[in-house]
C-alpha cells in the first residue's frame, strides 16, 4: 500500500473490539518509535499504557484496552514536533491494521500524566488508543463523525494558493504536487477544523495556521499546532512519492497574511 493510499483509507476508530494487542503488535510499535523522529529535531518519549492498569478511560472510546501516549519537553515548536512524530507513529499503527485516533482532551488527562510520569517542564500534548476496530461502529461514534462532518473536506481553493493568499490554486499548478496536496487536505485534525494553509512561492511551499478560538490553552500551548505537524509530515510523504526531496526551513517570507494565520514552516521543493 501507498503512502496516499494509507492517508486516504484511514479513518479514527473510536469503538475497538475488546481485545489486547497481541505481543508481536507491541513489539512493532514499540521497535517502531525509535524512528518517529521531527524536523525540530524535538525528541518525543512513547509509552504503551494498559488501559486496565492505569485506569485510563476517555468518554469517546469504547472498549480500548491499549493506549499509547508521547511526551516531551515544553519548548518552542513542541506542538509542531508532537504532531509530525505522533502521525508518522499513528500511520505505521494504521499499516499493521491497529486502529487509532488522536484524543487531546476528551480523557481523564490526570490519570494519563501520571502513567506518562509527567515531569514539571514536560507535556503530554494527545494520546491515542490503539487496537483492532470494532465491526461495528458505536452510536455515540457515529453521531460524533457526522456532527464534525469527519469524512468531507475544505475545498482546494480555501487551502491552498500560489504567491500569495489572493491566488487560490488552479488545477494547472498543482502539477506533480497533486498527491502531496491531496494528502495534506486528508490530514486528521481536532474537530476537523483543517487549519493548515499553504501559500507555494516559486519553488517553497510555506505552511502557516489559521487559528480558531479555544485551541491555545493558559500557559500557551497551541493545539491547533498539533495538526499543523501533521500536515507537514503528510505534505513531506506525498512530495517524496512524487520524486522531489523537500528541505525543512522556517525562513518566513515577505508575505502579506490574514490577521488570524500564522507562519509555521517552509518545505524546499527540489
Amino acid at each position: 500500500m501507498t503512502d496516499k493510499e494509507l492517508v486516504m483509507l484511514r479513518k479514527s476508530v473510536r469503538t475497538y473490539d475488546g481485545n489486547a494487542l497481541s505481543e508481536e503488535d507491541k513489539k512493532r510499535i514499540t521497535d517502531y518509535m525509535s524512528q518517529c523522529t521531527d524536523p525540530y529535531d524535538i525528541p518525543v518519549e512513547y509509552r504503551l499504557l494498559d488501559a486496565k492498569e492505569y485506569g485510563l478511560t476517555s468518554p469517546v472510546i469504547a472498549d480500548a484496552k491499549t493506549y499509547i501516549a508521547g511526551k516531551l519537553r515544553r519548548t518552542a515548536h513542541a506542538e509542531e514536533a508532537f504532531g509530525y512524530s505522533f502521525e508518522k507513529l499513528l500511520l505505521y499503527a494504521c499499516s499493521i491494521g491497529l486502529g487509532n485516533v488522536i484524543i487531546g482532551g476528551t480523557m481523564n488527562r490526570d490519570a494519563f500524566e501520571k502513567a506518562m510520569e509527567l515531569g514539571s517542564d514536560e507535556v503530554m500534548p494527545c494520546v491515542s488508543p490503539l487496537g483492532r476496530a470494532a465491526d461495528k461502529r458505536s452510536v455515540k461514534e457515529s453521531l460524533m463523525r457526522k456532527g464534525i462532518r469527519a469524512d468531507s473536506r475544505l475545498k482546494d481553493t480555501e487551502l491552498f494558493f500560489t504567491d500569495s493568499f489572493d491566488r487560490p490554486v488552479t488545477e494547472t499548478e498543482v502539477g506533480e504536487l497533486k498527491d502531496a496536496y491531496e494528502m495534506v487536505r486528508w490530514a486528521p485534525s481536532a474537530v476537523n477544523k483543517q487549519p493548515w494553509r499553504l501559500v507555494r512561492i516559486g519553488d517553497k511551499m510555506h505552511f502557516y495556521e489559521k487559528k480558531s478560538r479555544g485551541y491555545i490553552d493558559a500557559t500557551g500551548f497551541d493545539m491547533q499546532k498539533i495538526d499543523m505537524g501533521i500536515a507537514l509530515y503528510h505534505f513531506e510523504l506525498g512530495a517524496k512519492a512524487a520524486g522531489f526531496t523537500p528541505v525543512f526551513e522556517i525562513n518566513e517570507p515577505d508575505l502579506i497574511h490574514p490577521a488570524d494565520t500564522e507562519y509555521i514552516a517552509t518545505y524546499i521543493i527540489n
